[in-house]
């Protein structure tokens, strides 16, 4: 257990920030699966609807540091890949 101020400040603003990292890594997947979804369909006009919004959360959840932008780029890459197989 933490003896410090800092160190019992510092526990508590870590909890707090998992929490919403959890959230945000959650929607961002949550997301991701529209645009899967949309393409499993053939739906091309959805998949591309789904793919913006989810392009936005992942460049977000990059820059806020809840993925790495690597990651980010490569999972957008991706599905606009498959969106243009469609």
């Amino acid at each position: 257990m933490a003896n410090h101020k800092s160190a019992k400040t510092r526990i508590k603003r870590n909890n707090k920030r998992a929490v919403i990292n959890g959230a945000r890594r959650s929607r961002v997947r949550t997301f991701v699966k529209k645009v899967i979804a949309a393409v499993l369909e053939n739906n091309k006009e959805a998949a591309k609807a789904a793919f913006l919004v989810a392009e936005s959360e992942l460049m977000r959840a990059a820059q806020k540091g809840v993925i790495e932008k690597h990651n980010a780029s490569r999972t957008v890459s991706r599905l606009s890949k498959k969106i243009k197989a469609l």
